[in-house]
């Protein structure tokens, strides 16, 4: 585990990040990253999807995913993003890590089972927090005993 799960990270992140751009959001409520995204909202996060494949599921680049407009890539958030949260697999996650660098996102979170050492290092030497293997779920939960 390392630091990547600090408290003070997870801490920022599940506290004072309002926006989460969810990578790989789809409209598939029987994924894990849709009953992520439903939490985080009822937690008073706004989502926003991010699906690198929207076009090619035949999903609407322009379409929503629980109420809220979906983007092909980070980079195509017209707005602020907090928290970058990756579903993707591990060896998929560092390019995402990178992008939510280059967007000025303030943190980074991987879920569970997904760890990239290198872009963890890379994200946290350019001075952004990063959480890997770890679910918000889990994390509330645990918070609150």
């Amino acid at each position: 585990m390392d630091d990547w799960q600090r408290t003070e990270w997870v801490d920022l992140m599940l506290d004072e990040c309002r926006t989460w751009a969810v990578v790989g959001l789809s409209g598939n409520p029987d994924r894990t990253a849709y009953e992520i995204a439903a939490l985080l909202q009822r937690r008073g996060k706004t989502i926003v999807p991010v699906h690198p494949r929207f076009a090619d599921d035949g999903v609407d680049p322009a379409g929503e995913v629980l109420g809220e407009r979906g983007y092909a890539t980070l980079a195509d958030v017209p707005f602020p993003v907090g928290v970058v949260d990756v579903f993707r697999r591990s060896e998929a996650a560092g390019e995402f890590a990178d992008q939510a660098v280059a967007i000025g996102a303030r943190g980074v979170w991987l879920q569970l089972g997904v760890v990239d050492p290198d872009a963890f290092r890379r994200t946290t030497a350019a001075g952004v927090p990063m959480v890997m293997d770890a679910c918000p779920a889990i994390e509330w939960r645990r918070r609150t005993g």
